[in-house]
């Protein structure tokens, strides 16, 4: 039986940021004016690998939002805006928060979102939760499957351009042109394979639907009444919808759980799968390798502890070596 492997922090503790105090009492002021009450309280957002505000706010007169804040000399500034943007757009049948406003004040931009009453799943997963994770996607891949006008004019990117330009380490380290970042001991024999699942992704993932980008078990939500919500609509893409499946199933792999049968039914072909996870794999390892970043202080971790999941299920499918 394969063991079941957890990161060294659990998702839902991985962030570092300011506390509500440590924000500019102008722009605190001009929050709340804008929320149409003081603030009462507020609760930090444990999960995430940014260093900027967000947290549940509830104010005096008993509201609760969302708000995310970052000075906009700062690159997740316009991220947020991002995020606003793109799930103001989502179809109803989405199940993300939608934004209500957005402000930019005293050198911030401010994204106020609906409030998600809910937990980040903690891992291992529970099955029951990754089932709802999974009908989540699965309703918003449906409704996102041939996306309107308005998300088209956005100019999104493709996946298969994405997997093009940042996500074939592999054959950068096969040519020479990048170290090969700490791997499981069978990556070395391997390069030349690695490095060919990743060329022939483009086409596999190349499709019409709307992809969140970024389906991790951190950008999940799990609600009082179980069901899921998928959170943080920064990195939307178009392709294959398969493709986000496999990025969420590396912690149910992790979590000792049948990923691939949890995968059937999304029907993607098995070089596809196989190539995600090199690509994957290649791509959190060589991020890893980089040292300390400006984001978390965890980013790290959870990159090395996802390629090598990502590797461990790759190596598993192909019978290349024992999982680890």
């Amino acid at each position: 039986m394969r063991a079941v492997s957890v990161p060294e922090i659990a998702y839902g503790a991985t962030a570092v940021r300011p506390d509500w105090g440590d924000l500019p009492a102008t722009l605190r002021a001009a929050i709340g004016l804008r929320l149409g009450a003081p603030v009462a309280s507020a609760t930090s957002a444990g999960g995430g690998f940014t260093r900027s505000f967000a947290a549940v706010l509830s104010t005096a007169s008993g509201d609760r939002a969302f708000v995310k804040a970052a000075p906009l000399t700062e690159p997740t500034a316009d991220w947020y805006a991002r995020e606003a943007t793109v799930t103001a757009l989502l179809p109803a049948e989405v199940p993300a928060a939608r934004p209500r406003w957005t402000l930019v004040a005293e050198g911030y931009f401010v994204l106020c979102l609906e409030a998600v009453e809910g937990h980040v799943p903690a891992l291992p997963w529970a099955p029951e939760q990754l089932s709802a994770a999974l009908t989540a996607w699965r309703t918003a891949a449906g409704a996102l499957s041939r996306p309107g006008p308005e998300l088209l004019s956005l100019g999104l990117p493709r996946l298969g351009d994405i997997v093009r330009d940042e996500l074939s380490w592999w054959s950068e380290v096969a040519a020479g042109r990048a170290p090969l970042p700490p791997a499981p001991g069978w990556v070395p024999g391997r390069l030349g394979e690695l490095a060919a699942l990743e060329r022939g992704l483009p086409e596999l993932v190349t499709g019409p639907g709307l992809l969140h980008g970024d389906l991790r078990v951190d950008n999940v939500m799990i609600d009082g009444y179980g069901g899921a919500w998928l959170c943080d609509w920064t990195w939307p893409c178009l392709g294959e919808p398969w493709f986000d499946t496999v990025t969420l199933l590396v912690t149910a792999y992790a979590s000792g759980l049948d990923a691939d049968a949890a995968l059937e039914p999304w029907q993607p072909p098995a070089e596809g799968v196989d190539g995600a996870l090199a690509a994957l794999g290649g791509y959190w390892l060589t991020s890893a390798a980089r040292g300390a970043g400006s984001a978390s202080p965890h980013s790290r971790q959870h990159q090395r502890f996802s390629g090598g999941q990502a590797l461990a299920w790759l190596a598993e499918r192909r019978g290349w070596a024992p999982p680890e």
